[in-house]
């Protein structure tokens, strides 16, 4: 199934079961918590879904993220890119951190350039979505609803100044994480476990981003028990499972704006954004230690 969040022309906001070949929508009418762990095996009657459908086309896609949830990153989570880096090791274990909401940008919507940076850069990754708490599950992918595409847009220069990792400044800018279209089911993506799904993300027509999620450094079981063992995850909750090669810090060709920026994994759907003007901070409020670009 596919399981999209949506605002109606009223702007009332709510959670749809999609037939994406057919261009409907069918409201859901139970809560989050309740469905998702049933959704999550494809189970429609838990839904308590609305008699009639409405056109999608009706509807407008918002980032499928239940009102509260958190949003949560791992890094260094695929071996060709750290490779393309100057590693030649995979790590002992991956690192985490937290996005605020005010991070994530619909499908369709303007990804922010904002003037703390010259190099915004793209990473396309799958997203898994929590659908119960792990508790004392055997395997924490049995946990989940299903998954979703993610673009975690990064400012790659964060902490040059310091001469040393800024993840605050990387990773939590205001607009900068597009996630979406929809969640596809655990049950249409091989079930728990390790997926396999191909991945590809593409600039202004440009393939710059190709790969496989199963190879992954750390597991998806990995990853989940690393977040959870220090953040009990939630229903709703979302993260970001790290990105493979080819970003722009690899080469040095970042993201400028206009830029748009297609992202697809298989079986679930295709992302696409554009990058807005740069922001840019007036002379007055350019004093101060700021942390701003040497270039700016």
């Amino acid at each position: 199934m596919k399981i999209a969040r949506v605002a109606d022309a009223d702007g009332d906001r709510f959670w749809a079961l999609i037939d994406v070949d057919a261009g409907l929508a069918r409201r859901i009418g139970a809560p989050f918590a309740a469905w998702a762990p049933l959704a999550a095996a494809g189970d429609e009657a838990a839904l308590g879904l609305a008699p009639e459908p409405v056109p999608l086309a009706s509807l407008q896609l918002l980032a499928p993220l239940e009102p509260g949830a958190r949003v949560f990153g791992v890094g260094l989570n695929y071996l060709s890119h750290l490779t393309r880096l100057g590693r030649t090791q995979a790590p002992p274990h991956t690192i985490a951190y937290i996005k605020p909401e005010s991070a994530i940008v619909d499908p369709g919507g303007e990804i922010a350039y904002p003037p703390v940076t010259t190099q915004l850069d793209f990473e396309i990754e799958l997203v898994a979505v929590i659908a119960r708490p792990l508790g004392n599950a055997e395997h924490a992918s049995t946990c989940l609803l299903g998954y979703t595409v993610g673009n975690d847009i990064s400012a790659r220069d964060a902490g040059k100044q310091l001469g040393s990792l800024d993840l605050f400044t990387q990773k939590a800018l205001d607009r900068s994480a597009p996630v979406g279209p929809w969640i596809a089911t655990l049950d249409a993506c091989g079930g728990p476990g390790q997926p396999d799904l191909a991945m590809r993300l593409s600039i202004n027509g440009e393939l710059r981003q190709q790969d496989r999620t199963s190879h992954m450094i750390f597991s998806l079981d990995e990853l989940l028990d690393f977040v959870d063992a220090r953040v009990a995850l939630r229903p709703g909750d979302l993260l970001f499972t790290g990105s493979t090669c080819g970003v722009g810090l690899e080469d040095g060709r970042f993201l400028q704006p206009g830029d748009r920026i297609e992202a697809e994994i298989e079986g679930i759907g295709l992302l696409a954004n554009r990058v807005g003007a740069p922001r840019v901070l007036p002379p007055e409020r350019r004093k101060g230690r700021l942390g701003l670009p040497l270039a700016a």
